[in-house]
């Protein structure tokens, strides 16, 4: 039991990585109020949660009835955060939230189910890892729950990761905001690269 926690979370730990994203949260949510930064952390960690559980428990033949492979998710994600990355390098999401704004007062985007829920937290990787993970200890329900704490876990210090990170972007002020977020916006598409050139390659290579 104890082997599989200690597998599942350094795995999860790894992929989600936390540490990494937490400025890509920041930058998403630049300009909002300290109360939807919050809120968009909360709900996006317990999403993300709640789906790599369900993969966790039914996640294989879920996609198997669907006819889908880990690879056509890998593409799909990376595809959708394609999308989000270059908004955030040529300012569209600033433009889009600006004319939300005017339309009504205190609008903020509600990105907690996407993209940071998932593909960030519970992307393509992370899911294969609770998958994976699970099935080496298919017929011990002790070591299942154990690696389901681990997950409880590394989204718990995701949550005070993120709460870290918009802190510390508040902090920097309008200008350098606007540079990090531009340069968050091109690691992003290379992430997002990254996992469609994965799944191309899985499925034509092996």
């Amino acid at each position: 039991m104890y082997e599989a926690f200690i597998a599942a979370f350094i795995g999860l730990f790894v992929i989600v990585d936390p540490i990494g994203i937490a400025p890509v949260f920041a930058g998403l949510t630049q300009g909002a109020t300290t109360s939807h930064k919050r809120t968009m952390a909360i709900k996006g960690t317990i999403v993300g949660t709640l789906v790599l559980v369900f993969f966790a428990l039914v996640g294989k033949p879920f996609l198997n009835a669907l006819g889908i492979s880990m690879d056509g998710l890998r593409v799909a994600g990376g595809l959708m955060l394609l999308i989000i990355a270059l908004e955030m390098v040529f300012e569209k999401r600033t433009e889009r939230k600006q004319e939300s704004a005017e339309k009504l007062d205190e609008y903020f985007e509600d990105i907690s189910v996407f993209p940071v829920a998932i593909p960030l937290l519970a992307g393509p990787g992370a899911i294969a890892t609770i998958m994976l993970t699970m099935s080496n200890y298919e017929h011990d329900m002790a070591a299942q729950g154990a690696i389901l704490a681990a997950l409880a876990v590394v989204m718990l210090i995701t949550l005070i990761i993120f709460f870290a990170a918009s802190k510390v972007m508040d902090w920097l002020g309008p200008t350098v905001n606007a540079v990090l977020t531009r340069l968050l916006g091109v690691i992003l598409a290379a992430l997002s690269c990254q996992f469609m050139l994965d799944g191309i390659k899985n499925t034509f290579i092996g």
